[in-house]
């Protein structure tokens, strides 16, 4: 009799399986995003600079000592001296009387209203122009992208000292001239981006289900062309926060010289540098930080969108 002989079994392999999650399998950009997010730590320190900004920013009323432009310790103020930390004004007086620390609490209140109002300015007026370049062709297209290179061409701050000047010395000309800045960014984007999404399939199978171009455009071209519009607009408010310190130290910013606001805090400590540094040092490290907290928070969102550089 002839024995048989079992199957071969196939050699073992050292390379394990390809894992696939079913928690990725079907979930939003977004939600794949949130989830890289919170695996990078560069994005969760920034994070929690920018909440901690906003949180001090909104309770303002709350944890500030002293009003904005009041003036405590006037009467302690001389010529050739200003008090430092006490216990009574933890960061010290500035050359008005003021307490530095309710300064800098009010400060973040005035850069965030600054900085979310222009950076709406410039996202509304920069997507309608996107929008208008991106869902036309033809000559629509080269007029509006013609008009966008000639703002363009203006260097960004002389264009907001133009502005801010031409408004005149109020809050509202600071807010206006950033904003009026950013507008050809957030075009120039957004008209990429659409570009890109028009050649996608999903938008030929909606034409050739006979949907019109403005429904096509609305309800799927414009929702998917958002990402990199949004996270332009994370790393703008990191320049609306310097820029609005820069036109105050420019003098463009309004208000009196004891308004709570950093640029005009920078401002106001020139004369002091020699008997007080702390005055421009302080309100140019809350500068610095939160613009920083924006720069790492918008960058990181941006590789957790971009899918040349995610990683798992």
């Amino acid at each position: 009799m002839t024995a048989t002989l079992p199957p071969a079994q196939p050699a073992p392999s050292d390379t394990p399986p390809p894992r696939t999650s079913t928690d990725d399998a079907g979930a939003s950009i977004w939600r794949l995003a949130f989830r890289r997010l919170r695996r990078n730590p560069i994005a969760i320190i920034g994070a929690v600079i920018v909440v901690v900004f906003v949180l001090v920013a909104l309770f303002a009323p709350w944890i500030a000592p002293y009003g904005g432009e009041e003036t405590p310790g006037r009467d302690l103020i001389r010529p050739t001296y200003i008090p430092g930390p006490s216990d009574e004004f933890p960061l010290g007086l500035d050359r008005f009387g003021g307490d530095v620390y309710s300064k800098l609490i009010w400060g973040a209140r005035a850069s965030l209203v600054i900085g979310v109002a222009s950076t709406l300015i410039g996202l509304v007026g920069g997507m309608l122009l996107g929008l208008l370049a991106g869902a036309f062709a033809g000559s629509v297209d080269t007029a509006t992208m013609r008009f966008v290179d000639l703002m363009l061409a203006i260097p960004s701050l002389l264009l907001a000292v133009s502005i801010a000047a031409i408004a005149g010395q109020r809050p509202f000309a600071v807010i206006l001239a950033i904003g009026v800045v950013q507008i050809p960014i957030f075009a120039r984007l957004l008209r990429g981006s659409m570009l890109q999404q028009r050649s996608q399939e999903y938008v030929l199978a909606a034409r050739s289900l006979g949907l019109s171009r403005g429904t096509v455009t609305m309800s799927h071209i414009l929702p998917n062309s958002l990402g990199p519009v949004i996270v332009q607009a994370t790393l703008v408010l990191a320049t609306a926060v310097i820029e609005a310190a820069a036109l105050s130290f420019l003098g463009l910013g309004g208000g009196r010289p004891t308004t709570a606001e950093w640029g005009r805090m920078l401002t106001q400590a020139q004369n002091e540098l020699a008997i007080a540094p702390r005055l421009a040092f302080l309100p140019g490290l809350c500068i610095s930080i939160t613009a920083l907290g924006f720069t790492l928070l918008g960058e990181s969102l941006r590789e957790a969108l971009d899918p040349r550089s995610r990683r798992r």
